[in-house]
């Protein structure tokens, strides 16, 4: 037995340790997928599209008070500024945190649907749902959405 045989066996190869490390998420997914794919076309765009407003939602206090604070900076004086560009700073911070938190949460829904709309895409020529205003718009741009 080789050297790089025992060290394997002792801390297994690295897409042992990868798997093992995504696993949790695959379970996560596997058990979302069956409600996922019950849904009609409209629900299931209607899902992905609440799972977006719920993301936007969960930092919408932090990115409001972000964007306040920018756009009084140019009325402040210099030697406020740098106080309120630490603000922001740390807004930025805390966004990037809570963003990361609700999409680890948003993940198994989101990775779901997509497969779900990629099963959907090979097996139908075509996808038919409820025209929206950005459907519309899109129609009379491109060629491959239909009214």
């Amino acid at each position: 037995m080789s050297l790089n045989d025992i060290i394997k066996k002792l801390f297994g190869n690295k897409s042992q340790r990868d798997l093992k490390e995504i696993q949790p998420f695959i379970d996560k997914i596997k058990e979302v997928y069956p409600q996922i794919e019950a849904l009609d076309n409209n629900a299931l765009r209607e899902r992905v599209t609440l799972l977006k407003k719920e993301i936007s939602d969960y930092v919408a206090t932090e990115v409001k008070e972000r964007d306040e604070l920018k756009a009084s900076i140019e009325e402040m004086p210099l030697e406020d500024r740098e106080k309120v560009f630490e603000q922001i700073d740390k807004l930025e911070k805390e966004i990037t945190k809570k963003l990361e938190i609700a999409l680890d949460e948003a993940l198994p829904v989101a990775f779901a649907a997509m497969k779900e709309t990629a099963k959907r895409f090979t097996t139908n020529s075509e996808i038919v749902v409820l025209a929206t205003d950005f459907d519309r718009d899109l129609a009379a741009k491109k060629d491959f959405v239909r009214i």
